[in-house]
């Protein structure tokens, strides 16, 4: 790296870490206040969107970059607590398919409210027409980046 090059701010990996953080702490707070004190924030992100109804726990695994025990032991936490139930997988004898509950469900919409709340407070702090660009440039950034690398991840 040239000794010329001035570092004023932070790169945008570093921004947008920032904002995930941010809506991820939010998210978790809230659901925490609506009555789910048996839950860590790693439980919380795992029912990110779309869904966790109806994946294998491999699948789980690789959309949130985790080991596959450590998905186990959050399922068997979740599966514990009435949240999850794991089915056997119809195309594998091997595989399980992670299904929602009603507890699961209303969590997943908890969750869900939380992430909606908190994107309304980034449009208020950012004002709607500053907000509108940074939604359509991460909606125009996320199919991009995850087509322009084979080991990309799905983003969700």
């Amino acid at each position: 790296m040239s000794s010329d090059v001035e570092e004023r701010t932070p790169y945008v990996g570093a921004l947008m870490l920032a904002g995930w953080q941010w809506v991820r702490a939010r998210v978790y707070d809230g659901v925490r206040r609506a009555g789910y004190d048996d839950l860590n924030p790693a439980h919380v992100s795992l029912f990110r969107y779309p869904t966790l109804d109806r994946l294998r726990p491999t699948e789980i695994a690789e959309r949130m970059q985790i080991t596959k025990q450590s998905v186990h032991d959050l399922l068997t936490h979740l599966d514990e607590r009435g949240y999850i139930e794991r089915h056997p997988d119809p195309s594998s004898k091997r595989s399980r398919i992670v299904r929602l509950s009603a507890k699961g469900r209303r969590l997943e919409r908890d969750v869900r409210s939380q992430a909606r709340q908190a994107e309304e407070e980034i449009a208020a702090i950012l004002g709607p027409r500053q907000f509108a660009h940074l939604r359509d440039a991460l909606e125009a950034l996320a199919p991009r980046l995850d087509a322009g690398s084979p080991s990309a991840k799905k983003l969700s």
